[in-house]
């Protein structure tokens, strides 16, 4: 019987907070422990969630410990979710739980959702990781955000706890969600983003301090990933195409060239190297999308 544990770190949320909560909580197939994690909040973020709590059987608050940081400081950046996920899954026992899945506090789910992931990963044994595709309001309507099929967005990965144990886990670095299910795939796992299941995102993917910002941030988690050079190079035009346009190709560029100037700590697995180039090769002669380096959700 699947039992799912689901993980939800939160920082200064309350704008859309509750409707995450109310799509969780209306679920045919809830959670069987839901962890919100309040990652030292300004707003009112702390408040919603001790009401909510209280009305949530199977909803439980968590609390980081004050951290300095400057308001500049870019939370993505420093892999504050990771860390605040990792914390959370600290406090329980991993082994109580078959599945285990991340859900961003800003992420509206529909109430089948989880009923149906679990579905997938019953009727498909070696899938380790998947999740919805994420829709986006583009002024006119809710539209589906462009990535691979084998990428699953950080905002709304789910685990099978097998793959997450072969995995060691996450990372608490940037690009921890694409670090993940790249070690799935070298582990034999199945990682799939599902197009039918689909989960609404109030905030437009990597725009978490401004949308250059986040581009600059997946430059980063390229180098971070050892994507090669011709490879960052084609993907700089294909960013450039996207809103704000030219500059986005130009905001990736340099953080690529940032982490690489600043010999920004990467992975260093040779074997995880090796399988990053021979994935980015067999898509390109196949004629795929390029590969989206996350983990700038």
């Amino acid at each position: 019987m699947p039992r799912l544990l689901l993980i939800t770190p939160a920082r200064d949320e309350a704008a859309h907070l509750e409707r995450t909560i109310r799509a969780v909580a209306a679920q045919t197939r809830p959670p069987d422990l839901w962890l919100v994690v309040d990652d030292g909040s300004r707003d009112e973020t702390p408040q919603l969630l001790s009401r909510l709590a209280a009305e949530i059987p199977f909803l439980e608050v968590r609390r980081m410990p004050k951290r300095t940081r400057r308001p500049e400081e870019d939370g993505l950046a420093l892999a504050a979710e990771a860390i605040a996920f990792n914390a959370a899954l600290a406090s329980v026992d991993l082994d109580e739980f078959t599945h285990v899945g991340k859900l961003d506090a800003d992420v509206e789910i529909p109430p089948d959702y989880f009923e149906r992931l679990l579905s997938r990963f019953q009727s498909e044994p070696k899938l380790g990781i998947a999740g919805g595709v994420l829709l986006e309001h583009n002024g006119r309507r809710w539209a589906p955000t462009k990535i691979p099929s084998h990428h699953v967005r950080g905002a709304v990965k789910l685990y099978s706890r097998e793959c997450f144990a072969a995995i060691g886990g996450i990372e608490e670095r940037l690009g921890w969600d694409t670090i993940d299910e790249t070690y799935a795939r070298m582990r034999g796992y199945g990682t799939r983003s599902l197009s039918n299941i689909t989960a609404r995102h109030h905030r437009p993917v990597a725009t978490r301090g401004g949308a250059l910002r986040g581009r600059a941030r997946h430059g980063q988690c390229a180098y971070i990933l050892r994507y090669d050079t011709w490879w960052v190079v084609l993907r700089s035009f294909k960013v450039a195409l996207q809103r704000p346009y030219l500059l986005s190709g130009i905001a990736f560029l340099y953080g690529y060239l940032q982490a690489l100037l600043k010999a920004q700590p990467k992975i260093e697995d040779e074997r995880f190297r090796r399988f990053v180039r021979d994935e980015l090769r067999t898509r390109a002669l196949a004629g795929s999308s390029f590969f989206q380096p996350s983990g700038a959700d």
